[in-house]
């Protein structure tokens, strides 16, 4: 660990440092282990807080998900929902999570354990549609 050499530059005395190099880019490295270990240290803070929020979050947004493929196959996909109100963007964006969620498009997933009668749907769906 040398103080570099001393050189004339322009009149004056400077130190050049390059016969000194550093190990590395980021020079001994203290600066990125300490970010490192305060990082750690959030990190590791995070998940008696991050953990029930992600749990209450995730339960919501599989509820909405499940309700949103109900809707799909009982109104006839797409078409359909656009006519119960949902705009194209917010059919779009819930198809994206629908498939980063469960994997596969809404009209293709098939809820395990669930069968969907979508004529008894209609036949209910028309009866309580004349009742409002």
């Amino acid at each position: 660990m040398g103080l570099g050499v001393p050189v004339s530059f322009g009149g004056a005395i400077v130190e050049d440092f390059r016969s000194d190099p550093m190990p590395s880019t980021e020079g001994r490295g203290n600066a990125s282990s300490r970010w490192e270990r305060a990082w750690g240290a959030y990190v590791d803070s995070l998940p008696p807080i991050s953990e029930p929020v992600a749990r209450w979050g995730g339960g919501r947004v599989t509820e909405g998900l499940v309700g949103f493929w109900l809707v799909w196959h009982l109104e006839g996909g797409f078409e359909g929902v656009r006519k119960l109100g949902m705009s194209r963007s917010a059919i779009y964006r819930r198809i994206a999570m629908f498939r980063r969620v469960f994997g596969q498009h809404p009209d293709e997933f098939e809820m395990p354990g669930v069968t969907i009668d979508v004529a008894a749907y209609l036949r209910g769906s028309r009866t309580v549609r004349q009742d409002l």
